[in-house]
Order: C-alpha cells, then structure tokens, then sequence
C-alpha cells in the first residue's frame, strides 16, 4: 500500500476490529481508526443441507476528510501543517497532520514519510506520540496522531529559559524511557530535539516526528540526517558507521539544554561542526550539580 502512495490515491483496509459500541476512550480512539467488522461466519442450516445461512458482508469502512471536523491549526512543519481535528461520530480529538505530496516529490523524502508511516505506526509507549492511523487522496497525505496539549518543548523551554535539576532529571527519564522503547525495537530516531518532543495532557513528555527514524536490526547506518547541534560525531565523520547510540548521545545534549537554556555546541554552522568532532562543549556553569554534570558527560 505505502508504495502506491504517491503514484495513485487508494483506500487503506485495516485489520479487523470487534463490533461493539464505544464506552470508553480506548474505544472511541478505535473508532477513529479505519477498521472493518470481521467477515461474516457461514453456519449449515439443519433443515437443509445445500443451503449456507450467511449475514450480509458489513461494508467496508475507509478513512477520509469529510469524517473530521477541522479545527485550530496546531504547527506548520516542511510539508504541510497539524491542525486540531474531532472526529464527527464519536467526537473523538486528535491531531490531522497534513502533507503535500508535491512538496514531498519535489524534495524526493517519499522514502521518509513512507519510513515515518511504517515505523510509528508499530510504535506503542506512553512516551511516544500515539499513531492512529493515515489516509490520501490526490494531493496529500493525512496522518492521525493524538494531541498533546501541551505543545512543543522547545516553546516551554524558550519560555521558561531553563529548567530546574528536577525537572531536567524527569524529563531526561522520560525522553530515556521512550529511547528505550525504540532502540528496544531496532528503531533509530536520528532527530530527537526539542522541537520534536510534546507534552501531553499530564505534562508528560511524548516523542514525536518520525521522519528521520529507520528500522535498522543490524544496529548499523552511514547516512547524515539530523539537526546538526544534536548530531553525534560519529555521524560526522566521514564515511563512518554508527548505531543507535546516536539517540543516548542526543540525551545528553538534551540534558544540557534542559539545564542552561542552550545546546551545548551552538556556534555558526562550521563552528558547530568542528566543536562536535572535537567535543569542545561549552562547560556547564558552576551552578549545576555535579551529579548533573556527570550525567551529561557520561551520556
């Protein structure tokens, strides 16, 4: 299905779900999801042998706009944006994000939003951005994502400046335990920053924005995707092979912004490159920790 994404638009057939009506959350997420009733069950009939009792086929249900109220828009990203949508029938609330297929072609990252769809679709954690589902039709490509509140981290922390060494040490938690989720699954993100991480409801952290990620089960990769105040040197160098420990070092400079405001290599871009490889980060004042300090340090 992903690789007749852009070339034709097609209907998405998901897996069957139960028929039962919504009485929790959990089941009206389900019913914004593109699921069919099972097929039908034949039963011989005991009056007559040649005859199959069968109840009609339910017909098909397929995800498409007009089920969605479109609301405020939430963010403008490369492709497109993310508005606040609810869905018509059960009123459920989520995320739409929108992307244009031309932007995308023109850019040649089909491969990474099919990577994006394939990978987050098979990801379940608190500390990730739940996946509901996605649709298409000629133009673009519509991805269903919760809502987290909260909105980016990158904001509070601009807002805020810096966090408090607790609450630098809870959100590191939360960003490691989402980590370990993915890495536990053979993904990389390969684009954890803060403008790729939201808060939910409960002020909890939640990655998101898979663009970047790859299933990768040899634990090897050479390509240079990224934002460079975050990227490893490993993944600078030329040439060279690195794993999924390019998300561990991303935790520590994370841990560093979320502590002085920050990231710990910020120069010009030919700066910043040359300070990663060499890592020349700028220390941490004589405020924080050493407890902290070392953490970043070991990270």
């Amino acid at each position: 299905m992903l690789s007749r994404m852009f070339p034709r638009p097609a209907n998405v057939d998901k897996k069957a779900g139960q028929k039962r009506p919504p009485t929790d959350s959990e089941l009206l997420k389900h019913s914004c999801l593109n699921r069919m009733l099972p097929p039908p069950t034949p039963t011989r009939e005991t009056t007559n042998k040649d005859t199959w009792d069968v109840d009609p086929a339910p017909k098909q249900v397929c995800l498409h706009l007009g089920m969605f109220e479109i609301d405020k828009p939430l963010g403008k990203g490369k492709f497109g944006r993310v508005y606040l949508v609810k869905h018509r029938v059960s009123g459920f609330v989520c995320a739409l994000k929108v992307l244009n297929k031309a932007e995308i072609i023109r850019e040649n990252a089909e491969k990474h939003v099919r990577r994006e769809i394939e990978v987050h679709s098979n990801l379940r954690h608190p500390g990730i951005l739940a996946f509901y589902g996605w649709f298409h039709d000629t133009r673009r490509i519509f991805l269903l994502l919760e809502y987290a509140p909260g909105g980016e981290l990158f904001r509070v922390l601009r807002r805020v400046g810096r966090f408090s060494e607790r609450r630098a040490a809870t959100c590191a938690v939360q960003v490691a335990q989402a980590l370990n989720c993915l890495h536990s699954k053979n993904v990389m993100h390969r684009d954890i920053k803060p403008e790729n991480i939201l808060f939910g409801l409960h002020g909890e952290l939640k990655v998101a924005d898979f663009g970047y990620s790859v299933h990768a089960p040899s634990n090897r990769r050479d390509t240079l995707c990224g934002t460079l105040d975050y990227l490893p040197p490993e993944m600078l160098s030329t040439k060279a092979k690195y794993t999924k420990a390019v998300d561990q070092w991303t935790l520590g400079v994370l841990t560093y912004e979320f502590l002085v405001g920050e990231a710990p290599f910020e120069d010009t871009p030919f700066m910043t490159r040359k300070r990663i490889i060499k890592g020349d980060m700028t220390p941490l004042p004589d405020s924080v920790s050493t407890e902290a300090k070392d953490f970043v340090h070991s990270v």
